[in-house]
C-alpha cells in the first residue's frame, strides 16, 4: 500500500468536511491523519488528508470528490512537491531517575519544553511525521503521560497555488 496526501480545497459551509471524508469511508479507505483550517480567504477551507491505499482506488477517491459540489480543487502532495510538518505535544513523567535522560532526548530532537511541573513535562516539536513518529518511540522507553498530534500540514513548493489550479479566487 502506497501513502497518499491530498489537499482539498473546499467552500467554507456547514457540513462539508462530513461530506469529504464520508467519501473516503465509502471507498473504504482508513484517515491516518487529517487537519481542517480556514485559507487566505474565509470563503474557502482546506481540508489535508493523509490516507494509504492502492493507485487506482485513490484515483476513483479523487475522481469522486470533484463530483462533491463543494469541492473547488484538489492536490496530492508528496515530498519531491511539497513543504509538510506536524506538530507534537508529549507529556512525559517528571520522575528523578529518568529527567535527564528525557531532557538530553528532547534536547536532541530540539523539541522545545512548553510546560514544566514536579510531576511532568511537555515538548512540542514541530518536523515530518518520520520525526515525530522517531522521537515518540525513542521517548516510549521513558513514562509517556499523554500525547497529541495535529496531523499533517503540506503546501505546494514554488508558485502554484491549491487555489489557482481548480480556477477560483
Amino acid at each position: 500500500m502506497n501513502k497518499y496526501t491530498v489537499a482539498v480545497l473546499v467552500k467554507n459551509q456547514f457540513g462539508v468536511l462530513n461530506r469529504v471524508t464520508s467519501m473516503f469511508r465509502r471507498r473504504q479507505f482508513n484517515i491516518n491523519a487529517l487537519t481542517v483550517s480556514e485559507t487566505e480567504s474565509n470563503d474557502y477551507s482546506r481540508i489535508t488528508v493523509m490516507f494509504f491505499g492502492e493507485e487506482n482506488k485513490k484515483q476513483q477517491l479523487i475522481n469522486q470528490l470533484y463530483k462533491l459540489p463543494d469541492v473547488c480543487s484538489i492536490k496530492e502532495l508528496d515530498s519531491t512537491n511539497s513543504v509538510s510538518s506536524e506538530l507534537l505535544l508529549i507529556k512525559m513523567a517528571n520522575e528523578p531517575t529518568t529527567r535527564d535522560d528525557v531532557l538530553t532526548a528532547a534536547k536532541a530532537f530540539d523539541a522545545k519544553t512548553v510546560d514544566y511541573s514536579k510531576a511532568s513535562m511537555v515538548f512540542e516539536l514541530t518536523g515530518d511525521s518520520t520525526r515525530i513518529d522517531d522521537f515518540i518511540n525513542l521517548m516510549r522507553d521513558y513514562e509517556i503521560l499523554e500525547i497529541c498530534r495535529t496531523g499533517i500540514v503540506s503546501l505546494e513548493k514554488g508558485a502554484s497555488t491549491i487555489s489557482k489550479s481548480g480556477g477560483i479566487m
